[in-house]
């Protein structure tokens, strides 16, 4: 009898995986040569779209807002036109209007350092949380899949296809701010590409 419950349980863990698989809506992105925040260089398109409405935020993210709990994600469109595959190494600033520059924090880690909740528009960095980090809990409002099942991971992208994600900072959302990416190769010669430097001021599209 032990082992049918046993049996039991397991069938209906996986029917409940399976169910929340679903639940799971798939994030569909347009060209990047769509969007008005966007360089080309090589044939190569980058777009950077800053993520700060409720409803974009909440179609995406659902109940998991990152910019609720302070940090900014920035969707990164790659789009590759140049007839030779690439081999990625994205690294991303924030570039303020003063020109500091800002790396993005691990989605892994934003869990970890979320404030309480409130507004990027007050003002200045948000402060990271005092008393100790690294400690899981389960009411965490950023733990779970998509904050970083839908952060930037690409490492390859082959001729003439697309590849996006998020990449999040911890900043106030600015005009004149800028995102600096670098980490772009040819994969079969090896060559750098320049940086990328994409305005955040244009809007969508």
């Amino acid at each position: 009898m032990n082992r049918v419950w046993a049996f039991l349980l397991i069938i209906l863990s996986i029917s409940a995986a399976s169910a929340a698989d679903k639940d799971k809506k798939e994030f569909k992105v347009d060209p990047a040569s769509s969007y008005a925040n966007k360089q080309t260089q090589n044939k190569v398109t980058i777009a950077a779209v800053p993520y700060v409405n409720d409803d974009e935020l909440k179609a995406t993210f659902g109940k998991k807002n990152p910019y609720q709990y302070g940090f900014v994600p920035i969707l990164v469109v790659v789009q590759n036109d140049s007839g030779n595959a690439l081999r990625l190494n994205l690294k991303a600033e924030y570039v303020d209007a003063d020109g500091r520059h800002i790396e993005a924090i691990p989605p892994s880690e934003l869990q970890y350092r979320a404030s309480s909740p409130r507004r990027n528009d007050t003002g200045g960095p948000i402060p990271l949380p005092s008393g100790p980090i690294g400690r899981r809990s389960k009411k965490n409002p950023l733990s779970g899949w998509e904050i970083e099942g839908l952060a930037f991971n690409a490492h390859m992208l082959p001729a003439n296809e697309s590849v996006h994600g998020f990449f999040y900072f911890q900043v106030r959302p600015e005009p004149g701010a800028s995102l600096y990416l670098t980490g772009i190769n040819e994969a079969s010669s090896g060559r750098e590409f320049f940086y990328f430097e994409i305005p955040l001021d244009a809007g969508p599209k």
